[in-house]
């Protein structure tokens, strides 16, 4: 894999099990601080791509570009912290020089945790996890953030609140970010652009241009919401009734209730 200083290009990118090309021809441009989602249904090849962004998988069919950045960190679902080891030691983890422990404690300052650099893993909740996983990606200073549905197994208020603080890390340590989601609201509501992946190739790449903070109420982001969803392959309309449905049967029961 070629390296350049920041910023992500892919061009004819093809990675095949056997006779099955995941990812066939893709090609994908992501500029030094530019934030973009990539959203493709079950089996797209999300996560193929980050791995082998990532360096883990080795076993690229062919490419005609391939040139990421030389400093890339990932970001996972799961946390993947060591439990053997305390928190500002998972931060610091493989990081070398004199510094590197006081870089640690500013990365967890960075992402609310001053103070708990001597806690073990197994003491912290499922969002003080992936606070710790943000901060041992950032002490690196990367310049491409891959981030693998990272707040996917977070309930919906701590990943409120990871969201604006990922923001608030890309804003000011400018990486270029990948974020796969299954989460159109997430992926709208983080990114610069959003990516459809379908069939092995990039089927759309749409600009999100909303003000911040992003309102999901405004007429704009439910036009892209409908937009992107349609693109996932599903029927708005339908999405609209079941809504109405469940809306009304929880208005009925609050009324038994009473």
């Amino acid at each position: 894999m070629a390296t350049h200083a920041g910023g992500l290009t892919l061009g004819g990118l093809v990675r095949a099990f056997g006779e099955r090309r995941v990812l066939d021809g893709l090609d994908l441009t992501i500029a030094p601080g530019e934030f973009v989602a990539l959203i493709g249904r079950s089996g797209s090849g999300k996560s193929t791509l980050l791995r082998v962004l990532a360096g883990i998988d080795h076993e690229v069919t062919s490419f005609e570009r391939l040139n990421a950045p030389g400093k890339v960190s990932v970001v996972f679902q799961d946390a993947r912290l060591l439990p053997w080891k305390r928190v500002l030691d998972n931060v610091i983890l493989g990081l070398t020089g004199p510094d590197a422990r006081e870089r640690g404690r500013t990365a967890l300052d960075e992402v609310g945790l001053a103070g708990r650099e001597r806690a073990w893993p197994v003491e912290l909740s499922g969002g003080e996890q992936q606070r710790v996983a943000l901060a041992r990606s950032l002490v690196r200073d990367p310049e491409l953030l891959l981030a693998d549905e990272p707040f996917g197994a977070l309930d919906a208020l701590t990943r409120l609140r990871m969201h604006a603080l990922l923001r608030r890390l890309c804003e000011r340590h400018r990486p270029a970010v990948l974020l796969v989601t299954h989460d159109v609201d997430e992926a709208i509501a983080l990114a610069d652009r959003v990516a459809v992946l379908e069939d092995g190739r990039i089927a759309a790449d749409l600009p999100v241009d909303l003000p911040t903070p992003r309102t999901p109420g405004s007429p704009a982001y439910a036009d892209l919401r409908d937009r992107l969803l349609t693109l996932l392959g599903v029927d708005t309309g339908e999405l609209a009734l079941a809504t109405d449905d469940r809306a009304t049967e929880r208005r009925a029961t609050e009324g038994e209730e009473r």
